[in-house]
C-alpha cells in the first residue's frame, strides 16, 4: 500500500481530521510501523492527494491531520474493451487497469467467452471495487476506473461502441493484423482485446465494418492478462488529456 486512500464516508472529525479503524489502520501500525507525528502519503477517493500527519494512534484507531493539494496522476490514453476473461484472472485484470490509470474498462461477451464466466461472484460491484482499490493504493491513484459489463456482443458493437469512441480511433487486436499497435499514431484511443484464442473472424469483420482497425501485439500468442499489460504499456508513450 503506497497510498492511504481515504473515503468521504470515513469518520471525519472536522474538515481535515479523520479517524480510521479498519485494514488501513492495521497497515499503518503493523506494516509501516508508524507513530504519532509521522507523515504519510494519503489521497481522497475521487479527489486530490497529499500528506497526513498522525495525531494519535492506538490498537484500534489512527487519527490523521490531512492536507490535500496535489492533483491525481494523469489518466492513461487508452480506454479498454476486453472480452470477459476467465474468473481466475479477473482480480488481476482489475488491479492492472487501476495501476495503469485506465479511465474506462468495458467487459464484453464474445464467441469464445464461456457463459458461466458472467456468473462469477468476482463481478459483484463490491468485489470489483475491492480489486480496483488495491491497484490504486499500489500506484498512488485516487481515481477509480469505471468498469461496465456488456453481456451481448452485437448490440454493444452496433449501438454503443461508436459513442464510447467519441471520435477517437478504435483498434482491435488480431494476431494476423498488418500493423502493430506500437506503430499507430499517438493520442487517445479505444483498444479492444479478445479472449483466449482471440476474436473469431465474424467478430473482427463486424467491428472493422463499423469503426475499428486491426493491430497486432507482436508475433506471439499471449494470454489475456499479458496482452492487456502489453497494450497498456505501449500506451504509456503519452498520457490522456481527455476528461475522466
Amino acid at each position: 500500500m503506497n497510498l492511504i486512500l481515504l473515503h468521504p464516508q470515513d469518520h471525519w472529525l472536522s474538515g481535515s481530521i479523520v479517524e480510521i479503524a479498519d485494514h488501513r489502520a492495521v497497515h499503518i501500525r503493523e506494516v509501516l510501523r508508524a507513530k504519532s507525528g509521522d507523515t504519510l502519503r494519503v489521497g481522497l477517493l475521487g479527489g486530490k492527494q497529499g500528506q497526513a500527519v498522525i495525531k494519535s494512534i492506538d490498537q484500534r484507531h489512527v487519527c490523521l491531520n490531512v492536507e490535500l493539494g496535489q492533483a491525481p496522476p494523469p489518466r492513461h490514453r487508452f480506454d479498454v474493451v476486453l472480452s470477459l476473461p476467465r474468473p481466475k484472472m479477473l482480480r488481476r485484470i482489475f488491479r492492472t487497469v487501476a495501476e495503469f490509470g485506465v479511465s474506462h474498462l468495458h467487459l464484453i461477451n464474445s464467441a469464445r467467452v464461456e457463459k458461466s464466466y458472467w456468473q462469477s461472484p468476482l463481478l459483484a460491484p463490491e468485489r470489483i471495487e475491492e480489486a480496483l482499490l488495491a491497484g490504486m493504493e499500489r500506484s498512488r491513484d485516487t481515481i477509480a476506473p469505471v468498469v461496465q459489463l456488456h453481456p451481448r456482443f452485437r448490440p454493444f458493437i452496433e449501438d454503443e461502441l461508436g459513442e464510447i469512441c467519441a471520435g477517437r480511433p478504435c483498434w482491435i487486436t488480431d494476431l494476423g493484423a498488418p500493423q502493430a499497435l506500437a506503430d499507430v499514431p499517438a493520442g487517445d484511443a479505444v483498444v479492444m482485446v479478445g479472449p483466449e484464442g482471440g476474436f473469431v473472424p465474424f467478430e473482427i469483420d463486424l467491428v472493422c465494418s463499423i469503426i475499428a482497425r486491426r493491430v497486432h501485439l507482436g508475433g506471439r500468442t499471449l494470454s489475456v492478462d499479458t496482452a492487456l499489460t502489453c497494450v497498456l504499456a505501449q500506451g504509456l508513450t503519452s498520457v490522456s488529456t481527455a476528461p475522466v
